[in-house]
């Protein structure tokens, strides 16, 4: 005899024999994209403009990559690696044909809270001379990589729980005003990060509740100590970025190859501070060394997971939403889909396996997928291209970038902020359309502002819900439908009186809880306003002294009345195709409104009826009709009507 543990494994491994390779290959499809697109690729049409695209998008991987990696509080080395590995993994599993997945303002300032926080600032820059480190680093600035990397293993590990749990199908509650209050916000709060290098300014990592507020008042209180020559550079590199970056987007459609400014101003500054000598002269931050070469593979350390968990989850969602939202509008403007469940998987394995490779968080950015917009990119053999050439530069260029000074690289990032600082425009949309979504986008801005970008996130949700909870009872859920076609098809005299008792209500909404009361209020108004019921039932209802259940069991009302009732009953019938679901309180309505009709002597019948309503209804409570009660469409139903009525006025005839 089999014991529990042996059945329990014969069940398991037949399991295993019935998968079949037919299931497997179906399996790796839909959670491998690549396999899907790389067989049809048409490489004589996409291969020249998905190379110009990725050339393009290489310098702006390589720029943002060396910024954010010091928006991060990281050597900025690990800002190339962040612009390769991340790529690569996405274009595997994502399914965004122009999403440019690799460093991202939004999760690089998220991550620098913790590493600030677990390894705080002991120098101003990057040029220390203590190589005791992997990469000819020194021990500070492992230990900060280790405490980005771990941020970005466990957010990873984070995205991908929640895409075993299927939670890519709520994102419906990321609503368009909570992600640009909450994109704008956090690009906010990225540029007031940037402001000492923009003012060269020597300033203590502040965060926490209120911290932007902070940095500005430290700012003014240090007025003086304002670096004169790092604020002109500045100045200068913002002006130079902003003219050149909207006459490309004026002549892009005559221009097929844009003008890369990013990577020509980090050359001409890096030249001038190399020959003026600005780092000594001037005190000028630079980048300094630049380790050439990647990394081998080594695991996050494990030991600091608990302490980052608040900003592994803020890198997670904050990194999801931002991308999400740029693959869904790529997906809806060259029309293909994207599984928002799928996206989970992807971001997820670009975190936690870039981590072994000493990467900060990783997501989509608005500036790289607009590149790609207009430079014409096909597929993600854009963003595989940029890879090549991102390598180029790891092994051999990278070092030559020792004299970029910080506040260009600042620059460089507060103008590619350029686009999400731009939803302000929003506001005058939102207020013409809906004051609630302008006041939410308003309130999910100054909580961003005055927390952080996980928080504001949060909030907004958290509103949408209350919204939603509020509105939804209020909404119409019943609508009187249009008889003139149901009369057309039935012409005959007699047959026409008779569809005078017959009204057919459409269900517009869902029934639960939420609305389920809505729901049974709206139905007796229109019950009582059109007069479904005859003038004999309303005779009866009098007679009952205006109660809600008719009692003619008690003989309180005359048996004449209610024989005459009887025989000329009233239809409602319920169409039930927009019901698309529904829970035990919408059910427990439904039954209660057939009751209630029917001690009225109205007969109530469902049409386009789901099977799973069907079978809660019969489970749930006691359909004693000895009529159907379901059917499949609104003529079937007023067919089943007719043939009840003429078998009626038959049996009358006979009887008489």
């Amino acid at each position: 005899m089999m014991t529990g543990a042996k059945r329990k494994r014969s069940t398991v491994w037949r399991k295993i024999q019935a998968v079949r390779s037919e299931d497997i290959k179906v399996w790796c499809m839909r959670r491998l994209p690549i396999l899907k697109w790389v067989p049809v690729y048409n490489w004589k049409e996409n291969l020249v403009p998905d190379t110009v695209s990725g050339m393009m998008l290489a310098i702006q991987q390589v720029t943002q990559g060396l910024a954010f990696a010091v928006l991060s509080s990281v050597h900025p080395v690990f800002g190339l690696y962040g612009s390769f590995f991340p790529v690569i993994i996405y274009a595997i599993f994502g399914m965004g044909r122009h999403v440019a997945t690799g460093t991202f303002a939004l999760t690089s300032l998220i991550s620098a809270n913790a590493v600030e926080r677990l390894v705080p600032s002991v120098r101003t820059n990057f040029t220390a001379n203590n190589n005791s480190g992997i990469l000819g680093l020194s021990e500070f600035e492992m230990q900060r990589i280790g405490v980005a990397a771990a941020v970005s293993f466990l957010g990873g590990i984070i995205q991908v729980a929640m895409f075993m749990l299927q939670l890519g199908s709520a994102t419906f509650l990321l609503t368009e005003p909570v992600i640009s209050a909450m994109t704008t916000g956090a690009a906010t709060h990225v540029v007031t990060s940037q402001v000492k290098y923009l003012l060269g300014m020597k300033m203590p990592y502040m965060s926490g509740p209120l911290a932007f507020f902070h940095i500005y008042a430290y700012v003014f209180e240090n007025i003086r100590s304002v670096q004169l020559e790092a604020l002109l550079l500045s100045l200068l590199s913002i002006v130079v970025l902003v003219l050149v970056k909207e006459l490309n987007e004026k002549f892009h459609r005559n221009i097929k190859v844009v003008l890369p400014i990013d990577l020509l101003l980090i050359i001409t500054t890096s030249i001038a501070c190399y020959y003026a000598d600005m780092e000594y002269i001037y005190g000028i931050e630079v980048v300094g060394n630049i380790p050439k070469g990647l990394p081998s593979p080594k695991a996050p350390p494990m030991s600091v997971l608990p302490e980052v968990v608040t900003e592994a989850f803020g890198v997670a969602l904050v990194g999801y939403v931002a991308s999400l939202a740029l693959a869904q509008g790529s997906a809806k403007r060259f029309k293909y889909t994207v599984d928002d469940n799928q996206e989970f998987l992807a971001h997820g394995l670009s975190n936690v396996i870039p981590s072994f490779f000493f990467c900060i968080p990783s997501a989509a950015a608005m500036g790289r997928t607009a590149l790609l917009y207009s430079t014409g990119a096909k597929t993600q053999v854009a963003c595989l291209t940029s890879c090549v050439l991102i390598l180029v530069v790891i092994y051999t260029i990278g070092p030559l970038l020792y004299w970029l000074p910080m506040c260009v690289l600042a620059s460089i990032i507060v103008v590619g902020l350029k686009g999400m600082l731009m939803q302000f425009r929003d506001l005058k949309k939102y207020w013409n359309v809906d004051k609630i979504d302008w006041s939410i986008w308003v309130s999910t801005y100054v909580f961003t502002i005055c927390f952080a970008a996980n928080v504001g996130l949060l909030y907004g949700v958290l509103c949408t819900i209350v919204i939603v909870i509020f509105r939804f009872p209020r909404a119409k859920t019943l609508n009187l439908k249009n008889m003139k076609e149901v009369e057309y098809k039935y012409k005959a005299e007699d047959n026409c009186e008779s569809l005078k008792q017959v009204k057919i209500l459409s269900v517009n909404s869902p029934l639960v809880f939420l609305n389920a009361r809505k729901f049974h209020t709206d139905l007796l108004k229109i019950i009582q306003k059109d007069g479904i019921s005859s003038q004999v039932c309303d005779t009866v209802n009098k007679c009952e002294q205006n109660t809600f259940l008719c009692p003619f069991s008690n003989g309180s009302c005359h048996g004449e009345l209610v024989q005459s009732c009887h025989s000329e009953r009233s239809v409602l019938i319920l169409d039930c195709s927009g019901l698309n679901f529904f829970d035990y309180t919408g059910v427990s309505v439904l039954l209660q409104i057939y009751m209630d009709c029917k001690n009225r002597y109205i007969d109530v019948l469902l049409a386009h009826c789901k099977a799973s309503l069907i079978k809660a209804m019969q489970y749930d409570g006691n359909l004693d009709s000895e009529n159907p009660v379901f059917f499949e469409s609104i003529s079937s139903a007023i067919d089943a009507i007719h043939i009840h009525r003429n078998y009626s006025k038959f049996s009358e005839q006979s009887e008489v």
